[in-house]
């Protein structure tokens, strides 16, 4: 165990300590020396330069060392970077057939997902824990320093400096001492005296930098682990054709396309080598954005939404609320069936009733038509067979669609009798829908009279739907760091102490930063006293009167 080591001066010191924190006095140094002092933390000793370390005390070195945090920082930037030769977060498939054996490689090694992998999660906490102990195995000694500061140091101390000035002064020492403080002070120095010893500094704030710039990565890195939390963050794409209102997945938000705009480009507006082609000048979407506040996931009945923004969302002009930012990213110009009116027709009777609305989208649960009501068991949006021949859908969008109906009505079975329906005819024949509906089929016919009863969307747009509730943060954390590289850069902690002893003044200067600038105060300092020193002769053992 390291016992404390007493200096000269009574105070005791703490292990290790290259200066007496009281003083200031050289304390594992020969006298004789004349080396400028190690002055980084004013010479108290870090926890990570213990000899005798625990196992404890090892993990807290390995962490505070800069050079194991720029080797982390380093892994990390080359981990993201190979995170960047593939999109991210696609499925198997998609990497086989776009990239081949590379693409295949490529996502068996898990970096298709690597952003939210456990080592590389593992690799940001350790950069995280570098940051919290480098900061604290440093901060806290020079807080100690700082706040420890003795107006009246040793002549070691003092002599060491790297701007130093030793000769006589006439006068009154008391006199002198509170002439020099009002002069300091025109350079906006803090000055302290006690009796013919004198501290001034300025600019201590300055130090913090390097500390402040390390809470705001640590926030930083808080805000990009905190994006994988649930909710937290969002990135899905949407089609919303005209008129169509699509719910937000996982949100109780509903945007609708009120109409896409599309606006192409003359021929005489673009170069020679692009004349024979169809350019896009400009594609909007006029949005609507609603809440749901009531009936939000009842399923067959109709939410009840309140409407919060209107605006037209353009590409590089998203439309925002709360969070959630709307971004164009495409469209489509394949026409896709909106909605159908049919009617019912009564084949025994010739009768026919309706129409009555049928959307391709949340169509109702329960249709009344005439003596008929009709009982929604199942729509598909794009109806095919799987190879059970099952009915499944192929996408979201209704390019050959399908309703099954429950239909209860005079001349049929009491619990009803199942009718499979498309709206497109080129459907109704590729099913064959009069087979599967077997005899109903003879008894009665769903179908549409005329063009005027249905109902296309010419455009669809595609909306990227963007949460990220930790950017707000990640914006916090960079304005944090660059508060600290600016305390950093561009101010400096000078400090200047000196004592008299029998008419012979012993003045020791230092600042972290701009020597140059330091031996100027100093030297201006001596001029208003009537002391004339060239500046170079200011640097530690050049000028010695």
């Amino acid at each position: 165990m390291f016992q404390n080591t007493k200096c000269e001066c009574g105070h005791q010191n703490p292990p290790e300590t290259l200066l007496c924190e009281s003083c200031g006095k050289p304390l594992m140094e020969s006298e004789e020396s004349n080396e400028p002092l190690e002055m980084r933390y004013d010479g108290i000793a870090r926890r990570s330069q213990k000899s005798n370390q625990s196992l404890l005390d090892k993990v807290w070195s390995f962490f505070s060392s800069v050079k194991i945090a720029i080797y982390l920082i380093l892994i990390t930037l080359i981990g993201a970077a190979v995170g960047t030769i593939y999109p991210q977060e696609k499925s198997s498939e998609y990497y086989l057939e776009n990239y081949g054996k590379s693409g295949e490689l490529y996502d068996k090694l898990g970096l298709s997902t690597m952003y939210d992998s456990w080592w590389f999660v593992g690799l940001l906490v350790m950069i995280g824990t570098s940051l919290v102990i480098c900061s604290l195995d440093r901060v806290l000694p020079l807080y100690r320093a700082l706040n420890k500061q003795q107006i009246r140091k040793h002549h070691q101390f003092i002599n060491r400096q790297k701007t130093v000035y030793s000769g006589p002064i006439e006068g009154d020492t008391q006199e002198w001492v509170a002439t020099l403080e009002k002069h300091l002070k025109k350079r906006r120095y803090r000055v302290h005296t006690d009796g013919s010893a004198l501290l001034a500094e300025k600019n201590r704030f300055s130090r913090w930098g390097p500390y402040i710039n390390h809470i705001g990565l640590i926030v930083l890195l808080l805000a990009l682990l905190a994006r994988t939390i649930p909710d937290w963050k969002m990135e899905q794409t949407i089609a919303v054709r005209d008129g169509e209102t699509v719910q937000i997945p996982d949100t109780e938000y509903y945007v609708k396309n009120e109409k896409f705009t599309i606006e192409f480009y003359q021929k005489n507006e673009l170069p020679d080598r692009l004349k024979d082609q169809v350019r896009p000048k400009l594609y909007k979407t006029q949005a609507v954005l609603y809440k749901c506040v009531s009936a939000c996931d009842l399923p067959g009945i109709e939410p009840k939404l309140e409407q919060v923004k209107a605006q037209d969302i353009i590409v590089n002009h998203p439309m925002s609320h709360k969070g959630l930012t709307i971004f164009q990213i495409g469209y489509d110009d394949v026409p896709l069936l909106q909605g159908v009116k049919p009617i019912i027709e009564d084949k025994a009777t010739g009768k026919t009733y309706g129409p009555f609305d049928l959307p391709m989208k949340n169509p109702k649960t329960t249709i009344e038509v005439g003596p008929y009501t009709l009982y929604l068991k199942a729509n598909y949006m794009e109806f095919a067979l799987d190879a059970d021949g099952q009915p499944v859908t192929l996408s979201r969008d209704p390019k050959s669609p399908a309703f099954i109906f429950m239909i209860k009505g005079p001349g049929l079975n009491e619990s009803g009798e199942p009718y499979m329906y498309f709206p497109l005819q080129k459907d109704k024949e590729r099913f064959s829908q009069d087979q599967i509906n077997h005899d109903l089929s003879s008894k009665l016919e769903v179908r549409v009279e005329g063009m005027e009863n249905v109902s296309f969307s010419s455009y669809t747009s595609y909306l990227l739907i963007r949460v990220d509730t930790a950017l707000t943060y990640v914006w916090i954390g960079l304005g944090i760091c660059m508060l600290g590289l600016l305390m950093g850069a561009y101010w400096h902690h000078r400090r200047i102490w000196l004592r008299i002893d029998g008419g012979i003044l012993s003045l020791g200067a230092h600042t972290n930063k701009n020597h140059f600038g330091m031996r100027s105060d100093v030297e201006w300092a001596l001029q208003r006293m009537g002391i004339s020193v060239e500046r170079d002769a200011l640097d530690n053992g050049g000028y010695n009167s």
